[in-house]
């Protein structure tokens, strides 16, 4: 689907219908009078749920991963 552009002073007074179109699919580019400003877009859910611990293991943190950092990190002398 095309989205429509609108200019921002008129999104303000159609805003209701606006979201409407949102809310259908439409994406909605606003202008700050020729160049684009901003996009409504719908808000995507995700189709099937979470499941904690479905990739148990499969990332790995090593133990001094939250040890201070050497100085010559932050110096840049390394």
């Amino acid at each position: 689907m095309q989205p429509k552009t609108v200019n921002l002073e008129e999104s303000q007074t159609n805003l209701k219908d606006l979201l409407a179109l949102v809310r259908n699919g439409t994406e909605i580019v606003l202008t700050d009078g020729t160049a684009p400003f901003a996009r409504l877009v719908p808000v995507r859910c995700a189709t099937t749920p979470r499941i904690p611990g479905l990739h148990a293991g499969a990332i790995r943190t090593n133990d001094d991963f939250d040890d201070p950092l050497p100085d010559d990190f932050w110096t840049g002398s390394a």
